[in-house]
């Protein structure tokens, strides 16, 4: 560090008075951390930027609170909660796609890569074949039955392990199937791990059986490929390596707090995905949604093309294509709905743009058998009541695991909180709309989370349900807290088939949510 860069550190610290101020080493401490403290500063001057943008977007999306006293309470603690904000723990905002599950493809991709692997291996075993280069004897494994025979015992072991992983994996699917619904299956189906290890012993054996097949001997000739057995032994070797991993992962997942755990945690890179805006996009006034939707009628209208679930809409692209055309796509599903085939599934405005846009839609739509979390948040929420209410059945009786939902839920709705899901505006850089999509509010959702589960929980998921109302209430927009406080009346309700003793601990839960809605 220069003596400039120091003094003009020193410059931007603040003086304090104490009686160690003076103290060399006190000074050469401060000098020495000033560029740090300066950076700090910097990231919190743009933290707070970026806060008060995100406010005045709120602001001028209509989303302020009003100003009685308990939003100026949920307010403050919102403004006390965002200071340390910078302290927790980052989220991971990478989103796997639901439309792309595949147990077939990858495992191909390898098996092919195993065939151009055993042609690499190939080329020194034949030029040694041949007498242009000498492999030494140290690198061989024997004569041809020496080869023959370990051939054979990798080959067994490998297609055995195989059929065994595959047997595994069904068994599995079964079990999440009966223990937490069909709609979880792709999550076991796209997991990495088992997909992973399947195409590993796919290759692997592959790989044998190409040197099996070369590995030969007659009258004329022998050829034993040294260098590929050798490769064979370290693929079989990394095989069960990862087998070990492997069962590890299949342990793990199939417990209840992982699998809901994981659905929570998806929903965070999805919502944030749902912020982010490309270049070319821009923000704008919040339109009346009546007056879009008489909009809607004067324009063209998009029948979809097949039945299915929503599942996708490319709002970039049609973004562009509207601001090239001078036109609007009004939406009347949002990601999650299901739409029939030949229903109108959006208008565009003016309709004499409709020719040559329906295609566009079209192709920057996607439209499945199945909901994905991608733009759906509310399948995420879906995702973890259909666990508690399979849990909390007369057959099962798993309060715990009807517990641990209520917990995630409530993870969940902090997260929407945070990131609350847009309107469904998109607007060109010049600020004028080119896309409008139904939008989901989130007291929707948190009546979503609660709902399903309060009629059918017992005491101990009740209690627990106005336990966490009472915790994130005051993060929760007054939208959100209403929608709590009306479940909150509804589980008071609803205890009056409780003994004395749990209707007494529920009406203490009730008196702190109470206390803190106000």
């Amino acid at each position: 560090m220069t003596a400039g860069s120091v003094r003009a550190a020193r410059s931007h610290m603040p003086r304090r008075r104490s009686r160690s101020s003076g103290s060399p080493s006190r000074a050469r401490r401060a000098a020495a951390n000033a560029p740090t403290k300066l950076i700090d500063d910097r990231q919190r001057e743009r933290s707070a930027r970026v806060r008060e943008r995100q406010a005045g977007d709120r602001a001028a999306r209509g989303l302020t609170l009003p100003h009685s006293t308990r939003a100026r309470r949920g307010v403050e603690n919102c403004r006390k909660r965002r200071q340390y904000i910078d302290v927790l723990a980052p989220r991971s905002t990478r989103l796997r796609s639901q439309r792309d599950v595949n147990l077939r493809r990858r495992p191909l991709i390898l098996s092919l890569a195993a065939i151009a692997l055993f042609g690499l291996t190939l080329i020194p075993d034949i030029l040694d074949a041949i007498g242009v280069i000498h492999i030494p004897s140290w690198f061989t494994m024997g004569g041809i039955d020496d080869a023959r025979a370990i051939l054979s015992a990798m080959m067994g072991a490998v297609a055995t392990v195989l059929a065994l992983i595959f047997s595994v994996a069904l068994l599995v699917i079964s079990m999440v199937a009966t223990l937490f619904g069909p709609r979880l299956l792709y999550r076991f189906m796209q997991d990495l791990v088992t997909q992973t290890t399947i195409r590993l012993f796919m290759a692997t054996f592959i790989y044998i059986c190409l040197v099996f097949l070369v590995t030969h001997q007659d009258a004329k000739s022998r050829f034993v490929p040294q260098v590929s057995l050798i490769m064979s032994w370290f693929l079989v070797v990394a095989s069960f390596a990862f087998l070990v991993y492997y069962s590890h992962r299949i342990a793990t997942s199939i417990q209840n707090p992982d699998m809901i755990a994981r659905i929570a945690d998806e929903l965070y890179p999805a919502v944030v995905a749902s912020h982010r805006r490309e270049a070319s996009e821009g923000t704008g006034p919040l339109p009346d949604d009546a007056g879009i939707q008489r909009e809607a009628e004067t324009g063209a209208l998009v029948p979809c093309p097949r039945s299915g679930y929503l599942q996708h809409i490319d709002h970039r692209a049609l973004v562009d294509a509207g601001r090239d055309a001078g036109a609007v796509f009004i939406f009347r599903f949002r990601p999650g709905q299901f739409v029939f085939r030949g229903e109108p599934l959006a208008s565009v405005v003016p309709a004499g743009a409709a020719r040559s846009l329906e295609r566009v839609i079209d192709r920057h739509t996607a439209i499945g058998r199945h909901r994905t979390i991608t733009q759906d948040a509310e399948f995420g929420i879906a995702q973890i009541v259909e666990v508690a209410i399979r849990a909390l059945t007369p057959a099962v009786n798993d309060t715990s695991t009807g517990v641990a939902c209520v917990d995630w839920l409530a993870d969940a709705l902090l997260v929407l909180a945070e990131n609350p899901p847009l309107e469904g505006n998109w607007y060109d850089a010049n600020g004028t709309l080119r896309v409008w999509i139904p939008a989901v509010r989130i007291e929707r959702l948190a009546k979503l989370a609660f709902d399903q589960i309060r009629q059918a929980s017992t005491s101990a998921v009740l209690i627990r349900q106005l336990h966490v109302i009472a915790r994130i209430a005051p993060r929760m927009p007054e939208p959100a807290r209403r929608a709590l406080a009306e479940q909150a009346e509804a589980i008071r309700e609803s205890s009056g088939s409780l003994v004395a003793l749990d209707r007494h601990d529920l009406e203490a839960a009730y008196e702190r949510v109470r206390a803190v809605l106000g």
